[in-house]
């Protein structure tokens, strides 16, 4: 959520459809498509994420900011290579980039490279990134290189850490009522995170479980660079998860964050509506 607005990410905080996906992708099969035994439509249980080596992703996320009526303002694209599988279980980015435009059809500015994110590596470990002191080498006002991290953290998570909880077409409250502290950022509140496997597919020659997660109705508070913001924040998306090694073959975020906002030396608020869109998807199965 991150003018420039904090759209905060969630960490909490992707969509595209199955018939957006122009073949890319089969059909996602219902069960009461399948003539298959009950017992095939489950997901394996007792293993883990399986790393052969290095693997790149592209993480590419677009900002749309608006009033109410739906007049963009202005808009930001994020993009950024995402490696997992370094050594003791590191990740690292690279290539981070933003670009901006004024207006609805305005066409970008040349994208300008975040240096402070080149190299930039860590544990792969969600709740790491939380801390205090975990992005201190960072501007104050880094919020979309922020939203980065913790996007890719919330993808890998809920594509990969559940499918013991999941059963065909039946939703998992996941999180219910947690608050997450964006440390130099704000507050997130994930009101009611719910999980839902809703069928298999195919994507770069894997067969994947095909996770759709949601979350609505989500308070967020944001102080950044003198910008405060007041609102309420529905995020929602699709994973592609390798069902062989739980590697995310796919993935997709979107967001809309709506809310007051009040600009450095203003007295009045005024109402913002940001929307964004993210595909994630690893570089070798393009």
């Amino acid at each position: 959520m991150r003018i420039r607005v904090s759209s905060v990410l969630v960490v909490a905080f992707l969509a595209s459809t199955l018939a957006g996906l122009q073949g890319q992708s089969s059909h996602a099969r219902s069960s009461s498509q399948q003539s298959a035994p009950a017992a095939k439509w489950s997901l394996p249980q007792g293993t883990g994420v399986k790393d052969a080596g290095l693997r790149t992703y592209r993480f590419t996320v677009e900002y749309n900011v608006a009033n109410t009526r739906g007049e963009i303002m202005s808009r930001q694209r994020l993009v950024g290579d995402y490696t997992r599988g370094l050594e003791g279980g590191d990740v690292t980015w690279k290539n981070v980039t933003q670009a901006d435009a004024v207006g609805a059809a305005a066409p970008f500015a040349p994208a300008q490279k975040r240096e402070f994110m080149e190299g930039f590596r860590y544990r792969n470990d969600v709740a790491s990134t939380m801390k205090p002191d975990f992005f201190k080498a960072f501007p104050p006002g880094a919020v979309f290189e922020r939203n980065l991290v913790w996007d890719t953290g919330m993808i890998e998570m809920f594509g990969q850490n559940y499918f013991a909880h999941l059963n065909l077409n039946e939703p998992y409250h996941a999180m219910t009522g947690d608050d997450v502290i964006m440390p130099d950022v704000g507050t997130f509140h994930n009101r009611d995170v719910v999980l839902e496997w809703i069928g298999n597919s195919r994507r770069n020659d894997q067969d994947c479980a095909l996770v759709k997660y949601q979350a609505f109705f989500n308070p967020v508070e944001i102080a950044s660079g003198g910008m405060t913001l007041k609102g309420r924040s529905d995020y929602w998306g699709e994973i592609w998860v390798s069902i062989a090694t739980r590697q995310i073959e796919y993935a997709t975020l979107h967001e809309v964050v709506v809310g007051e906002m009040k600009l450095p030396g203003q007295d009045t608020t005024q109402i913002i509506d940001v929307f964004r869109i993210g595909a994630f998807e690893p570089l070798d199965g393009k």
